[in-house]
């Protein structure tokens, strides 16, 4: 959204974009829909979603800038949930279906990008004038998130020897992230409910451990972290 709402897209590209959003959009959060059918149209989404991005000869220079001309914030409490993270060698894992190279901007401007901090998303890739010209493979998509585009990553191997994990997501897709990490022995799964909450209460209480309704804060999250870290 950062990038499709920013100077750097034309009115024809927003307006194509929003058009995306308003076809997949509510097929992504149908709770009637199986993950099978969803699949291949949240694929058909991105992938038509990036060519888009493409054809606007986006500049690597720009990202910065897009990134502080937008109203992009992270949650309240984020810089104790980093700062925790990194003081007890945590590894933390942002894995997202967004665009990478802008969540690292966002992070690096909040002056949080610490060396635990390992992002797994869509990357950018730009030619020698610093033009974007395609996005690295393999595509990330809501439903995707798991071992599957993660196999012989560092990520892996960074979580090999981890047997907890507190996995924070905000849809249904997210309850993959943790799949194939081989010697988890506990994994507290806690999701933002963020968008039509009556209509999909039920599933995510059904499959998280908490849901967090409309909470823009990180303060259970830190509040768990305080506990486990001080024991």
């Amino acid at each position: 959204d950062i990038l499709d709402t920013s100077r750097v897209i034309s009115e024809d590209g927003k307006k194509k974009l929003k058009d995306l959003l308003h076809y997949y959009y509510p097929i992504e959060i149908d709770p009637n829909r199986t993950l099978e059918e969803k699949s291949p149209l949240m694929v058909e989404w991105w992938t038509k979603a990036h060519e888009l991005l493409v054809q606007q000869k986006i500049h690597k220079g720009d990202i910065a800038q897009i990134v502080r001309e937008s109203e992009a914030m992270l949650r309240d409490g984020f810089k104790e949930f980093f700062d925790q993270l990194h003081k007890n060698n945590i590894p933390l894992f942002i894995f997202s279906a967004g665009v990478g190279d802008i969540l690292e901007e966002i992070i690096r401007q909040a002056n949080v990008f610490y060396s635990n901090v390992n992002v797994v998303s869509n990357y950018m890739d730009f030619n020698d004038d610093g033009v974007l010209t395609h996005f690295r493979g393999p595509l990330i998509h809501t439903y995707n998130k798991n071992n599957t585009v993660l196999q012989g990553t560092g990520y892996f191997q960074q979580l090999s020897t981890r047997t907890s994990i507190i996995l924070l997501g905000d849809s249904m897709g997210d309850l993959t992230m943790a799949d194939g990490v081989p010697s988890v022995e506990n994994i507290l799964k806690i999701g933002f409910l963020n968008d039509k909450v009556e209509e999909r209460r039920g599933k995510y209480l059904d499959s998280y451990d908490i849901v967090l309704e409309s909470d823009e804060t990180l303060d259970v999250v830190n509040g768990i972290l305080r506990y486990i870290l001080t024991e």
